[in-house]
């Protein structure tokens, strides 16, 4: 678990408090990991397979936001109000993954600041990544709509 990229750097006393909320999972192609809306109280860390992000908003069929693989972070909803998942999660082929009780950590974080600030650092920027992925897909659903 230290190897992820996501955790990289963290101290040794921050290890230990994830690995006690982390359990291996995996996934076959096609499950839905989690659907937008739905109450969020954990994430993943991505080990090996493809993931994409969708939303739909009952709009109909469903637009990717982004699609995630191995060394990414797969979920960030669990770690701010009102704990909703912003988007769909649907594996493209089988993944392996490392579950996190969020609920768990989020009271962890509580106690331990420093953990929630490291948590917040890191969850920010897959944040920054994901709205910049949303933005460009927007961008370019816009782009081919007004060439029709």
């Amino acid at each position: 678990m230290a190897l992820h990229p996501f955790l990289a750097g963290t101290n040794r006393k921050q290890l230990a408090l994830l690995t006690d909320c982390a359990i291996p999972v995996h996934f076959e192609k096609g499950q839905i990991i989690f659907r937008e809306g739905e109450m969020a109280n954990r994430f993943y860390l991505i080990e090996a397979g493809k993931v994409i992000l969708e939303s739909s908003q009952g709009l109909g069929n469903p637009a990717i936001i982004d699609t995630i693989g191995p060394g990414d972070l797969l979920g960030w909803s669990w770690m701010f109000p009102p704990y909703t998942w912003q988007f769909t999660a649907r594996t493209v082929e089988s993944t392996a993954a490392i579950f996190f009780y969020g609920t768990i950590l989020r009271e962890y974080c509580e106690k331990d600041h420093s953990l929630g600030y490291e948590l917040l650092k890191r969850i920010s920027a897959v944040m920054v990544k994901r709205l910049q992925a949303a933005r460009k897909n927007m961008l370019a659903f816009h782009a081919r709509k007004a060439r029709c």
